[in-house]
């Protein structure tokens, strides 16, 4: 990589940086206003502040955004979404632009952060993978979420891809929970964030396209869980390497 790409990489980072800090301060007071609404009221318009926020923030970095698929939810139906995991920017792309109140699984870490903390927790499903006990009570809560009619966004594979495969392998959480609760699942495949945010590069930033393609649903009837790990994993890996 040359020296100037190097440079530009890192003056957009910062910008990226300095935008989200000042796009979060003006919705932030009006986003707090959804724990004045009982569930899922209260998470469908922290879904519609994200989404204009990272509309207004994807514009101000040069991302455009592209959504396709979301005809393939049925409207009334909770979805359990997997997503692929390549970068930082993947939760800001998926969550806001998932149709209807929904979810993220995610770390506990990230809501003890002051002020955006807040934010967070509101839009999540807090988890402490080195607790057991934590990690009960996120399945029973990630439940809850389903019977109160909002989806829940599940990256399968844990943690960002770092290797060269099209995904890293999934763990079994959110198929036991689509085969306990009878729930389909809604695969989603991120595509740009990686070129955006290069995982082997320090505060380093380029825009790129970004695109978001819901799959068709996959039931979750007549079907073992750790079978329909196989099956959407399948299904996901096909639909990267089509791309």
């Amino acid at each position: 990589m040359g020296i100037f790409k190097k440079i530009a990489g890192r003056i957009w980072a910062t910008w990226g940086l300095i935008t989200f800090i000042i796009t979060f301060i003006i919705i932030f007071p009006v986003s707090m206003i959804s724990y004045l609404f009982p569930e899922p009221k209260g998470t469908g318009f922290l879904i519609r502040i994200s989404r204009i926020w990272m509309k207004v923030w994807m514009f101000l970095i040069a991302c455009p955004i592209k959504i396709t698929g979301k005809e393939n939810f049925e409207k009334g139906k909770s979805y359990i979404v997997t997503c692929n995991h390549n970068s930082l920017l993947d939760i800001p792309l998926s969550s806001p632009f998932i149709p209807g109140p929904n979810k993220t699984i995610a770390k506990t870490s990230f809501a003890r952060v002051p002020v955006f903390g807040w934010f967070y927790a509101k839009g999540s499903v807090l988890v402490d993978r080195k607790s057991e006990k934590s990690r009960k009570q996120s399945f029973e809560k990630m439940k809850w979420v389903l019977r109160t009619g909002m989806h829940m966004c599940i990256y399968p594979e844990g943690t960002r891809n770092r290797t060269s495969a099209p995904l890293k392998s999934f763990y079994s959480g959110a198929f036991k929970l689509a085969h306990e609760t009878g729930t389909d699942i809604i695969p989603a495949i991120i595509s740009g964030t990686k070129e955006a945010v290069p995982l082997d590069k320090t505060f380093f930033f380029l825009p790129k396209k970004l695109e978001l393609r819901f799959l068709p649903p996959v039931s979750s009837e007549n079907i073992t869980a750790a079978a329909l790990k196989e099956k959407v994993y399948r299904i996901m890996e096909e639909a990267i390497l089509k791309r």
